[in-house]
This record gives structure tokens, sequence and C-alpha cells, in this order.
């Protein structure tokens, strides 16, 4: 499947019109539902196969967020060979009580991985907590980059965003 293929198959199944409530707090009148294209076995094989371009040489762990992320970078653990830790938004308060399971984090270099991003905040976020684990953070790759304010965000904190479809990009493979 080309990239354009890809971009056209991921807008026709999860683009959804309506009123929606970002967890940015911003308001959009169109929506990419995550889940309707990471369901998807074919399409999530296809999308873990062109991200793991993206991804440095010298990865060693895909750090997936939680939800969205998750099985992304599993996804792509399974197409790349390269080991994943799962990212909670706050460590349980029993059990492990870790912030991340998985593959150990501590003086790794960590690819994030993300299903969506607008205002990169949950990407920010987890990447303080990461920092603080001690890993250290290549870069953050996502499907989509709804281009509000994420990619600018991320550079702030001395993240590059690198998405493989921006907005942009997916409405223009599919004529919109």
């Amino acid at each position: 499947m080309t990239q354009i293929e890809l971009a056209k198959a991921i807008y026709d199944v999860a683009h959804i019109t309506g009123t929606f409530l970002l967890r940015s707090g911003a308001t959009s009148n169109e929506y990419f539902d995550k889940y309707l294209f990471e369901a998807r076995p074919l399409l999530l094989q296809e999308i873990a196969k062109q991200l793991s371009e993206l991804l440095p040489n010298d990865v060693e762990v895909l750090a997936g967020l939680e939800l969205g992320g998750v099985p992304i970078a599993t996804a792509v653990s399974l197409h790349t060979g390269i080991v994943a830790s799962f990212v909670r938004k706050k460590a349980k308060d029993y059990g492990t009580c870790k912030i991340a399971e998985g593959a150990e984090l501590k003086g790794k270099k960590i690819v994030i991985v993300e299903d969506v991003v607008t205002s990169g905040g949950q990407v920010v976020l987890s990447a303080k907590d990461l920092r603080e684990h001690g890993a250290e953070i290549l870069c953050a790759v996502c499907v989509i980059d709804r281009e509000s304010g994420g990619k600018e965000a991320l550079a702030k904190e001395g993240i590059e965003l690198k998405p493989l479809f921006t907005m942009s990009q997916l409405k223009e493979a599919a004529g919109v």
C-alpha cells in the first residue's frame, strides 16, 4: 500500500463529523476516531510498517502512551522487533505501582508512540514522567498530527514530532 493509499484508507475509516470536545479542551467539528483504524488488523499492520520508517536507528524501546498509543507501539514492535513499554497517564496505586509497564526504560533511548496529537499536552506530560524515570527521548511519532500546536509544544520540550500524516495530508489524500 502506498502512503497516499494508507492516508485515504485512514481518512475513510476514521474521519467522522459532528461536535467533539478534544482532550486539549478545544471543540472540533471533525474527529479521527483512532479506534476505528487501530481495530483493523490489515490497516494497523500497514500503519506499523510505514511508521517504523520514521524511527531513528538507535531506538531501544517504543513507549506507547495509554490508551491509543499502546496498540500502535505493539504493532510497530511486532514489525521491527524493538521491545515496547506501555506508559500510563498516572502510576497505579497497587501492584507494581509503575508509570510504565513492559520493557525497562532507565538508561534507554526511547521513542514515544502516540495515535493522534492535537496540542501535544499528553505527550509533554508523559515525556516528563519518562525522563524522571531515566529514559532518553529520541523523538515522538504519531499516526496523525492534527496541526493544532502539538509539534510546536513538543519542540519547546526538545522533542521532535514525526507524524506519519498531518491532518492536511489525510484530507488531500481523501480529496477533501
